[in-house]
This record gives structure tokens, sequence and C-alpha cells, in this order.
């Protein structure tokens, strides 16, 4: 059996493979509430507020909590276990471990344990060693903070496990026969990893060696003072730099204990979670409704202090700061205005670097719009709880001497490059390049055609709005889906451009400014394709703007599309109706061209080819990578681009031009 190390308020009783082998319905078990962090391997659990009691479990549908009036059914766990990348769940730690070494020549492992040390150790001689770890699953801690500067060394455990004490002396004894004058053990407040290394550190102290220990309770969660005290969370890296760099600078191990001790009490921790985590060979820890989050949990998977609906970045950043700051809980930061601290925004495993850079921001923006001072801001991947996707803030308070521990060198790998200056009060934008002075053009035609090139737009505009729905369903069978969006976010920009002001009388300055438009505001390879064609349109108008020039226009604008897109007729892309309208225009090159006949023909030419494109192997785009079975659909770029010849050919018509 296994019980997560959680308050007794919110104990998860889970049992033993052998206990569940093919149970009958109604088979009951007996399981016992004990704190111990074993691997987990179980398939149900129930809530239990009092550890040790003894519980009577029907598999799978029932519990009965002897004794005690707080259980609740049993809730059956997913059927699945997850999917990991391992070779062996009994070996996965020693594997990772083995991987970090292996590509990392300043590290050594240490012969028949889950150990690994510094390469340079004999260079600590007449220093103090610094040993960290804890159960693995939490990569890159602690493994990655070995180096000059910080951790000598990291003693390992199972997924979540503390580390074996034997292991733990064995790494005491190695760095102090390389001559050390003392070893500091730095620990998370976990009831396994307290015990291990405190056991390992009275083995070797009676062993006549120095050996001091800290334990870290850096989370925030909890606003009464718990009996086991704060947990050990992400702030635990900061001590490890703090201790480090001290150790570097020939400080001795009982200064150096004092110090960080000193240290650990101006710092807080609060994690938040989307879902949970699950150990490899097991089911996840916990389930959350599709519109809750987890807010105050640890780092193994356990329950934290209340669930949340979802809401945005800056609305979950903001509650995680006012919990960890407000003075009515014991555990909070004692941040205020005017406080200057070190921010660590640390991804819990699972999420996307988008979201962590969204919450960065979002971090930044609230503490320093309540007037604190963000003297570093470190943001990545610390100290994680496998893949599980979700995120910890931690808050340290610090002055100037400490800013220089923070920032003295180190050549741990996982300890990010931080510039040594301050966030806040740092410019952070420059200003945008003056848009070059435009020269008169001696192609403007004056008003009419200024008015008539707003009537063409607004038309297109107003098709293009129109097909969004439809474009979005034709590119879900080969893109993702935003083809009809994409289109309308180019509608939507060129409508706003026109009520600021009047277009250009001159076709070339307008095809220029529409260019710029859909670069900025259309984005997606859509956006730079019409903005290559426009710019490149743009440049045979310059000196004419008769029926050759036009067709000269659509030619230049087709080369570079297929210069750049590389897409060619045929591939099933916008370039397909471009192309069979471009053919037609050809005409409008000898004398004597009707411009609505030959635009009439062009149109109709670009709808028959946007429809063929659904019967066509894709060559080009997202398209591409798909199987030709799957796509019976016309192209939407295709079709956008023939509804845009469409309504420029139906104002044409209706101004009789």
């Amino acid at each position: 059996m296994w019980a997560p190390a959680v308050e007794p308020s919110e104990v998860f009783i889970l049992l033993e493979p052998e206990e569940l082998k093919r149970p009958g319905e109604g088979r009951e078990v007996t399981a016992i509430c004990t704190p111990p962090r074993l691997e987990p391997r179980c398939s149900c659990h129930l809530h239990c507020s009092d550890p040790g009691s003894t519980h009577a479990i029907a598999h799978p549908l029932e519990a009965q909590c002897k004794g005690v009036n707080s259980a609740r059914p049993l809730q059956s766990l997913p059927t699945m276990t997850s999917k990991k990348l391992v070779n062996s769940v009994a070996g996965c730690a020693d594997d990772a471990l083995a991987g970090l070494v292996a590509c990392n020549p300043s590290l050594q492992l240490l012969q028949g344990h889950r150990v690994a040390l510094r390469s340079d150790l004999d260079s600590l001689k007449g220093r103090v060693a610094l040993l960290s770890g804890g159960g693995s699953g939490h990569e890159p801690a602690h493994a990655g903070f070995i180096g000059k500067g910080m951790l000598t060394g990291v003693i390992a455990g199972a997924v979540f496990t503390s580390p074996a004490v034997g292991s733990i002396l064995a790494a005491i004894r190695a760095v102090a026969q390389v001559g050390t004058v003392g070893t500091l053990l730095i620990v998370k407040n976990y009831t396994g990893d307290r015990l291990n290394f405190g056991l390992a550190r009275e083995q070797a102290r009676a062993e006549g060696i120095p050996v001091e220990m800290v334990v870290i309770g850096d989370d925030s969660a909890f606003t009464v003072l718990k009996k086991a005290g704060r947990r050990g969370l992400c702030g635990t890296v900061l001590i490890h730099k703090v201790a480090g760099a001290l150790a570097e600078a020939g400080v001795g191990l009982e200064e150096i204990t004092e110090r960080v001790s000193m240290v650990a009490k101006a710092m807080g921790t609060l994690g938040l979670s989307l879902s949970s985590c699950s150990v490899p060979g097991s089911r996840p820890t916990f389930e959350l409704a599709a519109d809750e989050v987890e807010l105050g949990l640890g780092i193994h998977g356990e329950a934290g202090v209340r669930r949340v609906k979802m809401a945005t970045a800056d609305e979950i950043v903001t509650l995680m700061l006012d919990h960890m700051t407000n003075s009515a809980n014991v555990s909070h930061v004692p941040v205020q205005a005017g406080s200057s601290v070190v921010l660590m925004v640390n991804n819990l495993g699972g999420l996307s670097f988008l979201e962590l850079g969204i919450i960065a921001d979002a971090a930044v923006r609230s503490l320093e719009g309540r007037g604190v001072k963000i003297a570093r801001a470190l943001v990545g991947t610390f100290m994680s709880a496998l893949e599980m996707p979700g995120l910890s803030l931690t808050l340290l308070l610090v002055d100037e001497p400490l800013l220089k521990l923070i920032d003295a060198e180190t050549t741990a790998s996982a300890w990010p490059h931080v510039p040594r200056a301050s966030v806040t009060g740092r410019k952070r934008t420059r200003a945008a390049p003056a848009e070059p002075v435009e020269t008169p053009d001696s192609t403007a035609a004056g008003g009419l055609a200024s008015k008539r090139a707003v009537l063409v737009l607004e038309r297109v505009c107003s098709a293009l709005l129109g097909l969004e729905e439809h474009l979005n369903a034709l590119d879900r069978a080969a893109g993702d889906g935003d083809c009809g969006t994409t289109h309308s976010r180019a509608a939507r920009a060129i409508q706003g451009w026109l009520k600021e002001s009047p277009p250009p009388a001159s076709p070339a300055q307008l095809l220029s400014k529409l260019s710029l438009l859909l670069l900025e505001k259309m984005g997606g390879s859509s956006g730079a394709l019409y903005g290559l064609f426009l710019t490149a349109a743009a440049q045979p108008l310059k000196a004419k703007t008769d029926l050759p020039a036009w067709s000269a226009a659509m030619d230049a604008g087709l080369e570079a599309m297929q210069k750049y897109g590389k897409a060619a007729p045929g591939d099933r892309t916008m370039l397909d109706s471009l192309w069979a309208a471009g053919q037609e225009l050809q005409a409008w090159k000898r004398p004597g061209a009707d411009l609505l006949q030959t635009l009439t023909k062009a149109v109709k030419s670009a709808e028959a080819a946007a429809q063929a494109t659904k019967n066509m192997e894709a060559g080009a785009g997202r398209a591409s990578y798909i199987s030709s079975a799957r796509l019976d659909q016309p192209d939407p770029g295709a079709v956008a681009a023939a509804a845009i010849l469409r309504a420029v050919l139906e104002v044409l018509q209706s101004q009789g031009a």
C-alpha cells in the first residue's frame, strides 16, 4: 500500500497490486493509512482524515472507514496507465540519471548507487561540499543543479520516493574522502527525506565526518500552521544557488548553514495545476473537472488547498500572488510595496512554453502593479512533477548581498543564464522605424479611382466575412481549420483601415499599402503570400495603369508567390485559382482587349480551378502532409482567392467600367 506525503486532512488510500488481483465484486481488502511514499501502484482511492485508521474496501465501488466518519465512496481511477517512454518502470530513475551523466562530462556516477557527483571532486579540497536530492520525477532537479557554484552531488530515489540511507551515506563519504571540510545536506521538507537524510547524517557524524542539514519548507499554500510544516518546493533551487555561491567563496560549514536557513525564511512558493501527473506504470494521481484547477498542490501529485474554477492567466496569477502575500496566511511571504524580490516561474512539467511566457508576463505586471521591484526573474523548468501541466511561483525577498550570490557564476547545466540587471525599471519597447516618405505618383487617377477602390475593397471584405465558416470547414480536412478566420481577420483589418482614411488613388500605392496591412494583420502563410503577391504586383503599376500593365502586375504577383511559396499550378493551393485567372488576363496585353469580358472569363476560370483542386493531390502547404484519400473538398485558399476576384468583377460590372 502507498500513501503520498499529504496532510492528514487529505490522505489517499491506495492498494498494492497483490491486494487487487482480479478482485470479485464486493471482495473486501484491508488497508491502513500510513505516510511513507512508496511507488504508487493502485486502481482506486478514497479520502480519509485519519492516518493510521483501518479501511474495509469492497472493490471497486464501496469503502467503509472503521472509526472515522469522513470516508467517501470509492472512486475508480482511469483504467489505463499512462504512456511513458521508459525501458522499464523499475529502472527508469537509474536510466534518467545515467542519461544526464552520459551527456555531461562534468558529472560522474557513484558506482553501486543512484548518486551523481561533480567529476572534479578533488578540486573541492578544503571547501564545504553540498549534497541534495530526493525522489526522481522532479527533473531537472536535482542533478541538473550539480556544478561549480551550486551542488557537489545529488542522491536520487525512485520516482517520488526518498533516496536510500546507504546511498546518501556513500555520497557523504565520497566527498569527505577528497578532503572537504564538511558537508551540508539540503533537504526538502518531506517525512521520508527528513528521515533518510537525517539518519545518514547521524551515521556520518558517528564516523567523524562533519555534516549539517537544512530542511527547506517554502510552501505558501496552507493558511494555518501544520504539524508537518511547510513542504519543500521549487524555492529549494534558490537555496542550492545561494549555498553554492557561499561554498565556492570558501565560507565555512556553520556559516553557510546559518545563512541559507535565514534565506529560506524569506521565501515562498505556490503551485497550481490544470490536471494531474502519473508515475510510470501507474494511473493519474487525481482527477480534475474540465473547468477546475488545483491550487496549492505539492510536487508529488498530492492535493492542494482547494480547487477553483478555470480562469484567465491574469486572474490565476492574481489569485496565486494574493494567496502567497496575504498576511492572514501563516505561510505567506512578507512582500509589500517597495520590496525587492527574485521571481521564479516554474513549469511543473507539462505546461507549454507559450503558456509559461503568458504566466511570466502576468506575474511581472501583477507584482509591479503592487509596487514590488523584481530584481531578477527566472522562467523555465526547475523542479517538475513529471508531466504535470501546471506551474509554481516563487518569491524570494532579496537585498544586494543576496543578489550577488544569486548572480554568482555556476556551471550547473539547468541554471539559466540570468542577466545581472533588474527586471523592473527597464525599458521594454523600442520605437518602430518611421514609414518612408511617399513620393508623388504620376499614375494617380484622382478621387473617382479612390471611390471605386473603396467599393471594391468593401465588397471583397463582405465576401470574405460571409465565407468564414465555410472556409474553416474546408480547412479542417487538411489544415488547422482557421483559413476562414485568417481571411476574416484580413477583411476586418481592411475595413478598419478604410475607416481611418481614404485609400491612395495610385494603384501601385494602394497595392503596397494593402500588402503591408495584410503582412501585419492577417498572419499565417496566407498573409505572407498575399503580401508577396501585392508587393510584386505593385511594381509594374508604378509607370502605367492600362490593361497591359494590370496583366503584367498579375504575372509579377504570381511569379513572386511561386518563387517564395514553392507552389506550382496543380499543387492544390490558392495559386491554382490565381494562375487560371492570370492565364485569361493575358488577353489584356492585346490591342483592343475588353476589360469586363476578359475579367469575367478570368473569374470563371478561377472558380473552376478552385473546384478542381478537390481532385488534386496536394504538393505544397499543410495539405501536402495529408493522405490524398482524405482530401475530397476544394482547397480553401483557392476558394477564397476566386471569391476575391468575383467580388472585384461584381463591383466593376455595377460601375459599368
